[in-house]
C-alpha cells in the first residue's frame, strides 16, 4: 500500500549526519522525543489561541497555518532522529518505547484538533479524525502482543496524516477558504484512515496464519 512512510529510508539517510553529532553531543532519544511533543504542543496551543483572540503581539490564524507544515516537518524529523539514535547508537529503553508511542497520539492531538476551531472547518469531522488516528496507532501497537512487531500499513498513517495536514494548513493560511473542497477531503482522510486501520489488522491476522 502506497504510504509516506515508504520513503523513511531516504529520510533517515538524510539525517543521519545529525543523529551522528546528537549522540556525540550525548543527546538521548527520549529528549528529543520530548522535544517533538513540545514543538507539537506550543504549534497547537498557538493555532488555538489564534483562532480565539486577537493582538498586535500575537500570531495571526494565517501565519500560524503556514507555519504548521514548518512544524509537522520538523517533528518528522525528530521523530525518524529518536528512533535512529535508539536502533543505532545503543540507547534502547522500555521508557524510550513508551514516550515515543504515547507521543505520537499525544503530538497527533495537540496538532491536529486546534482545527476544529477554525471557521468553516467541520469540528465533527476532525474530532473524528483525531480519534481514528489514536485508533490506527493503538492497532499498530496491538502488534507487538498478536505477531510481535510494530504494524505501519496504510495508506494513512502517521506520516501521511501529516502531508495532508501540513498541505490543508498551507492551503488556509495562504487565505483560500475552507469550503466543500475541505469537507470532502475530510471526508477522504475518514475513509483512509478506517481503510488503513482494516489494513493493519488483516497484516497482524497474515501473520498469525503463517506461523500456523
Amino acid at each position: 500500500m502506497i504510504s509516506v512512510y515508504q520513503c523513511k529510508s531516504a529520510f533517515q539517510n538524510l539525517l543521519r549526519p545529525l543523529v551522528q553529532q546528537l549522540a556525540t553531543w550525548q543527546i538521548s532519544p527520549n529528549q528529543v522525543t520530548v522535544s517533538a511533543i513540545l514543538l507539537s504542543g506550543l504549534t497547537g496551543l498557538a493555532l488555538a489561541q489564534s483562532t480565539q483572540f486577537t493582538s498586535s503581539f500575537l500570531p495571526t490564524t494565517p501565519q500560524v497555518l503556514c507555519s504548521v507544515p514548518i512544524a509537522l516537518l520538523v517533528r518528522m524529523a525528530l521523530n525518524a532522529i529518536d528512533g535512529m539514535l535508539a536502533r543505532e547508537h545503543n540507547q534502547k529503553s522500555a521508557l524510550g518505547c513508551i514516550l515515543n508511542e504515547m507521543g505520537d497520539v499525544i503530538s497527533d492531538i495537540f496538532l491536529y484538533l486546534p482545527f476544529a476551531l477554525i471557521v468553516g472547518v467541520s469540528a465533527p469531522l476532525i474530532v473524528g479524525i483525531v480519534i481514528l488516528a489514536i485508533t490506527s496507532e493503538m492497532v499498530g501497537v496491538l502488534g507487538y502482543e498478536i505477531d510481535h512487531k510494530r504494524h505501519y500499513e496504510g495508506p494513512m498513517g502517521k506520516s501521511d496524516r501529516a502531508l495532508v495536514f501540513g498541505v490543508i494548513g498551507l492551503i488556509l493560511g495562504l487565505g483560500i477558504e475552507p469550503s466543500q473542497w475541505l469537507t470532502f477531503l475530510l471526508v477522504a482522510i475518514i475513509f483512509l484512515q478506517i481503510w488503513t486501520i482494516t489494513n493493519r489488522i488483516q497484516g497482524m491476522l497474515q501473520e498469525v496464519e503463517v506461523w500456523k
